[in-house]
Parts: C-alpha cells; structure tokens; sequence
C-alpha cells in the first residue's frame, strides 16, 4: 500500500505540473501488475534453488517465501517495481531476470560430514552466527563468511538446509540435487583434513575424495573452488574457479580417473554408462544406498529413494533404469558376486572397479577386416547367403528390456553339451571345463557348485553361453557388411553363462573372471543362428 501510494502522489504531481501527464498516466502499470511481472521471473529463477538457503547476510535460514519477502523489501526489487509502474525508458524486459537471477544467485558447499554436524531444527529461527562456534557450527559459520564475503547472499549446506525427518522433502532434495549443484553460482569444497600450507596431491589424498555424494558434488558445478582446513585456498590459488586452473584440475584427474575435460564440461546422460559407473566404484557411503542414489544425478534420472531397501536393491533399480532407457548392456559388464535383484546385476557396485572387458580383447585393424572378409567370400555362396540372413535376424532384434527386476536379454546362443569340474580345485571356488556347440572350449572359474555333466550324461537342465546383442556391431544392410559382421562375431567376446530355471527362466551363473569365448570357425554361420530372448531373474 505504501508502494501505491507513493507512485499515486507521484503521478499526481506530474499531472498538475506536465503537459504530459495524461500520456504518463495512460503508460501507468499498476504495482499489482508490475508485482506479477516480476513474481514470473523469480519462480522461473527459483524452480532450480534448492528449497531452503541460509541468508548470508542475516544469518537466518530461510524457505522459499522468506526468500521471497526479503526480496521484496531490497532495493532491486524497488528499482524494477518503480521503473516497471512509470514504464521507465530505459527499463528492458530482460533486465528482470537479469536482477532477479543476481540477487538469488548463490553458493554451495560440498565437505565430508563430522561427527556433530547442524541440523534444520538446530538452526531454525537462530542466527548462525550467533551460536556456539564449535565442531560443524564452526565450519557453517566459515562457510556462510566466506560466500558473504564474496558477495553471494544466499548458502547451502546439505546438512541443515534440508529437512531430513520429512520424508517427501528429503526424496524430493536427493533428486533435486545435481540440478542444485549445476546451477549454483560456485561450489565450495571444504578439505577438512588438508593442512594450511599443503602442497599439490595433498587434496587427492583427502577423505572427501573417497566419498560418494562428492561425486556428483565436483561434476555438476560451472564453478568451484578448493579450500584447506584453515579456511585458506588450497595452493593459495586465488582464481575465481579452481575448474580453470590446469595444475589443480589435473590432480583431481588423477586422483578420480576422470579426465579433465569432463571434470570441466560433464554433462548428465546414460552415455559412457560403464565407464560412470566405474568412476564410483571405489567409493563409500555412510547409509548403503546412497551409494546408487548419489548418482541419479550423474544419469539424468530420478527415482524413489527409499531408505531401508538395502543397497543391492538401490544399486538393481538404478541399473535396471539405465538399461531399460538406454538400452546399453555395458552395464552388465562385471565380475563378482552377483545381485539378488537380478543375477545379470552385481551386488556391489565395487564389481565396476575392473575395466570393461573389451578394453583387453583384440581389435581388427581395417586390413585385418578386409582379409578377413574377402576369405570368406571366396570360400563360399552358402556363408555370404547365411550372413545376410544372420545379419537381418540381428538388425531386427529389439532393444534389452529391462522392467520388474527380469531381464529381456536379446542374444547369441550356444548350447553347453558339456561341464566338468577340474581336480585340484579348492572348496570354496572351482574350476570347470565348458564345452558348448560352435565355440571352443574354455574354463569357467566360480564360487558355486555347477550340475556336471556330458553328451553322454546329460541334463535334463539347459545351460546356454550367450553374447549379448549390441547394436554397434551391424552395419546397414549389405553383402558386405553382413560379412564384416560376421568377421567381428568371430573375435573373442564377453560370454554369459545362463543356467534355465523350473519356469524356463534363466540366471546367470556368477564367474570369477570374465568368461572369454571363441567361435570355433567363423566360416560356419549357422552355429551363429540361434537368436534368443530369454528371460533373466
């Protein structure tokens, strides 16, 4: 009302006084109006806030409509409501978010948590800097200095800006947080072990750097910056954003096995699924599922968090989402123990700390493909007619589907005629002789007792080595790119070994190295034919 008021008195001022005052009067816009304009563009700007932020300048903790309110009573939110109700000359529709963006603008901090860390309800209502400065009061009290110090009026810590009792908040911050990460104006990193005066790698070194949340926590950010124990920046580098800096970014290269360029540029997607899932493999939790949760972000996706439901189940549903979406089978690429969600997932993540496979098997040079293909040409018309037709059947093949914790697993299949256990082999893990039709025969190393059994003494059990299908071995539909498939069919590859279940299901039987199979003459195509689907538990 005040507001009012005064651009009334205003207008009524130049109306006595200017010839001009029913044009003035005629470009009027009401507060109302004005208020609204502006209220669009901090909705717009605060849909990718987090929900709470602790004011800087105040000390107080604040939801979104107190953010609002002290807006409100700022002088940029003044200037803009008066330059909007005269229709002000100079005033420019994009300069609202422009002013608005800058005042809510703010910092985020990613540390590891200590023993007695602030929550919501021990700052609620309280100035920050008015409590006892000691153990992660201290550290929120520096935090809140440092970001108002340089100019940023709004912090967060994930500590005491989310309600962790809420169950609905809670959910909704977990899977909001990448995005929080990704839009704040800069990350803080607090090295709480790393001493005043540290040299290069003392940083690698660091606690914070084998936990899982801080993953996600030095992606996302455009903008970071690396500060020691004492608050000091960490090499006394003073840049603006530590993600500039070659000599720092490059020892987090090292110390994560994440090249610099996407430590700088990461984007969030299922691409490079595997190789993501590798980046968090070595590192811990303090609740089991967090491990699966803190790289939602990492995918773009988001899914229930649901505390209590056991890491292998957490670790399932993110897995069984990727795949599902992506259709990419890397992910399905490990060695170890395998999940009770489903056995063609790992129980722990810690089975992606091994590279893929396919980094260790041979690649054909294009010479090596071109020999290889002409020799199947010249061999004969029989070979050329059954590449095509294998080359079909594979191109019509659907993507994996993944849903309900069972897997539609589309493959190449041979039938194992033959598994016999090795002597000498311990009681807790054993070896086995593996013979299937069209492949060589290999060694298969497992924990678990396997039915053993030959042609002569069969099963009345199916037991299959497949190769998942991947998409990325065919070429359009040609003679010869049938054949160059063919060719590629012939290398070494990843094998699965499917054990059929009472349901005619199957599960994957768990190795403790990776399975490589060979077919045993890639002129022979139609040990190639059988083309499956089936239905992993």
């Amino acid at each position: 009302m005040q507001i009012r008021s005064k651009l009334k008195y205003q207008l009524e001022r130049v109306s006595k006084c200017s010839p001009i005052s029913s044009e003035l009067y005629e470009q009027y816009v009401s507060p109302s109006e004005a208020d609204s304009v502006i209220r669009k563009s901090i909705d717009v700007q605060l849909d990718n806030n987090p929900l709470r932020l602790l004011n800087t300048t105040t000390g107080l903790i604040c939801d979104r409509e107190a953010q609002i309110c002290t807006f409100k009573s700022s002088t940029e939110y003044h200037e803009l409501l008066l330059a909007l109700t005269t229709k002000h000359p100079n005033i420019r529709m994009e300069r609202i978010p422009e002013v608005v963006a800058l005042y809510f603008r703010y910092v985020m901090l990613s540390h590891r948590w200590g023993e007695k860390e602030p929550l919501l309800h021990d700052i609620s209502g309280k100035i920050v800097f008015e409590l006892e400065a000691a153990g992660g009061i201290a550290k929120l009290q520096s935090f809140c200095e440092i970001a108002r110090k340089a100019e940023y009026r709004w912090a967060w810590v994930d500590s005491c800006c989310i309600d962790q009792h809420n169950i609905v908040e809670l959910q909704k911050s977990l899977n909001s947080m990448f995005v929080w990460y990704y839009h704040s104006a800069l990350t803080i990193v607090y090295l709480s072990d790393v001493p005043p005066l540290s040299k290069s790698g003392a940083m690698a070194k660091s606690a914070w750097n084998t936990r899982g949340w801080t993953v996600p926590e030095f992606l996302a950010p455009k903008a970071i910056r690396f500060y020691q124990q004492d608050w000091t920046l960490y090499l006394d580098n003073s840049s603006p954003n530590h993600k500039e800096s070659v000599e720092i970014m490059h020892e987090l290269e090292v110390a994560t096995g994440i090249d610099a360029r996407t430590l700088i540029e990461f984007q969030p997607g299922m691409k490079d699924a595997r190789e993501k899932l590798q980046w968090a493999s070595t590192r811990v939790t303090t609740l089991p599922e967090d491990i699966a949760y803190s790289l939602f972000g990492i995918f773009g996706i988001q899914l229930p968090i649901l505390y209590g439901e056991n890491k292998q189940n957490a670790l399932g549903r993110l897995l069984q989402e990727i795949v599902a979406r992506s259709g990419d089978i890397t992910a399905l690429d490990w060695v170890g123990q395998p999940s009770e969600f489903n056995s063609c997932l790992p129980a722990s993540i810690t089975s992606y700390a091994i590279p893929p496979c396919h980094s260790d098997l041979p690649i054909l040079s294009e010479d090596e493909l071109q020999t290889a293909v002409s020799s199947l040409q010249q061999q004969n018309t029989v070979a050329v007619e059954l590449a095509l037709r294998l080359h079909t059947l594979l191109d019509n093949m659907s993507a994996p589907r993944f849903a309900n914790c069972r897997l539609h697993l589309p493959c190449i299949t041979f039938r194992v005629t033959e598994i016999k256990r090795r002597r000498g082999t311990t009681q807790t893990c054993f070896t086995y002789g593996v013979k299937a039709d069209g492949l060589q025969d290999l060694l298969i190393t497992s924990e678990q007792t396997l039915v053993q059994f030959s042609r002569t003494k069969p099963t009345r059990w199916t037991f299959l080595l497949v190769r998942p299908w991947d998409q990325d071995l065919a070429d359009s539909e040609s003679c010869s790119r049938a054949l160059r498939l063919i060719v590629r069919l012939g290398q070494p590859f990843s094998a699965f070994l499917l054990a059929q279940q009472r349901g005619g299901e199957y599960r994957r039987i768990a190795s403790d190295q990776v399975i490589i199979a060979q077919v045993k003459d890639v002129a022979s195509v139609q040990n190639m034919m059988d083309i499956r689907t089936p239905e992993v538990l």
